[in-house]
């Protein structure tokens, strides 16, 4: 039997963004909030980033995690953690599961914050055996800084993203010698003077570009990757340990099993500039909508969903919304709908490929609406923002407003 209860605002996740949105809808009035975190703890990411940067002070990432949860306590809202939501009963009725059984959450709103997610080795088609050893950034950064578990002795990390050197600085904190930073990329997705610390520093760990994992060798543990290089050269690397960083998605299941509308660019809830989905009482935040910003970003869309769902508690309406699409290079935007009558703001975008100094395009049904030059290089699958003044000129009746390089 499932025990049955109503909140008025259930927050699905206890990373940043769900965290923030649970404090800011306390301080709001939005009534009963209740957080839904299925780790044992809550915090999100930040908790197993044992470096420094995150929040104002730049404090390491247990310390950001821990003061997130504290503020939302605070508040007044509760936070409840081992507990995983498995599926919809209803538009706004939440199935879950815990050290309780199994419950039924009616709730007036939903904010789905449920981030994002490395895509493993097996989604990525590396083939090989399944020897030991073989990691993600968050598994590894788990398995260091929470579980303070053996890792190995010698490592390669498939990447050269901001992610990949914060596995770096964990497989360092273990003792891990590491062997080489892979990527199929021309150059590292870094500032030069971080990648040439790291390649020319104390460590001096090579990067070799224009190369993939080709194969995974060794039957028990690993022993070793091959590598192929962009002019077909075949090579093998030693290591016991390798970790596959970067290539985020979207953990999007409970938005897809309660048939809310995905954007396939962002590959998670599409959402409009008040993070409202398509689904009337459904909003979506943080690294679950665009994977991944940092963790400053996603609060900061916690913090602002509040007030729309304040809003929607109070009986405003749910308008539909136009589509915000983009060309390649551009993988993706968000917020990816125009609601009506929407103000301007700032849209985030991902490119699949480098461009130097590109021109913002923005057009619906051949229309111009915006030109924007960015003034910098912006490397392949790093983020870039386009202002947000030229929504109000969007026809509602239109088609799809579209955001390509000129």
């Amino acid at each position: 039997m499932r025990r049955r209860r109503s909140v008025d605002v259930l927050v699905v996740g206890a990373g940043p963004a769900g965290l923030a949105a649970a404090e800011r809808l306390r301080a709001l009035g939005a009534g009963a909030v209740e957080v839904l975190e299925r780790e044992t703890r809550a915090g999100g990411v930040p908790r197993q980033c044992d470096h420094g940067g995150f929040g104002r002070w730049g404090v390491r990432g247990p310390q950001y995690a821990e003061g997130l949860v504290e503020a939302a306590l605070g508040a007044g809202a509760a936070v409840r953690t081992g507990v995983s939501a498995t599926g919809w009963a209803g538009p706004l009725c939440v199935d879950t599961t815990g050290p309780h059984g199994l419950e039924r959450i009616t709730a007036r709103a939903v904010v789905l914050a449920t981030g994002a997610r490395e895509r493993p080795r097996t989604a990525r088609l590396v083939p090989g055996t399944r020897p030991a050893g073989v990691f993600t950034t968050g598994e590894l950064q788990q398995a260091v800084h929470v579980y303070g578990q053996e890792i190995g002795t010698r490592a390669v990390v498939v990447g050269a993203e901001p992610v990949s050197y914060a596995a770096l600085s964990a497989l360092r904190r273990a003792g891990v010698e590491v062997a080489a930073l892979v990527t199929e990329e021309a150059r590292a997705q870094v500032g030069w003077a971080r990648a040439a610390v790291t390649r020319l520093g104390v460590d001096q760990v090579p990067l070799l570009t224009g190369a993939v994992v080709a194969e995974l060798l060794g039957r028990g543990r690993l022993s070793g990757v091959r590598l192929r290089r962009s002019d077909g050269r075949e090579s093998v690397l030693a290591c016991d340990t390798v970790v596959f960083t970067g290539d985020f998605v979207p953990d999007h299941e409970l938005a897809r099993r309660g048939g809310v509308l995905l954007d396939p660019g962002t590959r998670g809830p599409a959402v409009d500039g008040s993070f409202r989905t398509a689904s009337e009482g459904v909003f979506a935040v943080g690294s679950g909508v665009h994977a991944v910003e940092p963790a400053g970003v996603a609060a900061g869309e916690g913090a602002r969903v509040a007030r729309a769902v304040r809003g929607h508690l109070e009986g405003a309406g749910w308008p539909s919304g136009v589509p915000v699409v983009v060309d390649a290079p551009l993988r993706w935007v968000a917020p990816n709908r125009l609601a009506p009558g929407a103000q301007g703001g700032r849209f985030l975008l991902r490119t699949a490929e480098a461009v130097v100094c590109p021109v913002l395009v923005v057009t619906q049904d051949g229309r111009c609406l915006h030109r924007e030059r960015v003034l910098r290089r912006v490397p392949a699958h790093r983020g870039l923002s386009l202002s947000g003044g030229w929504v109000g000129r969007v026809d509602a009746g239109g088609g799809p407003v579209r955001v390509a390089v000129g």
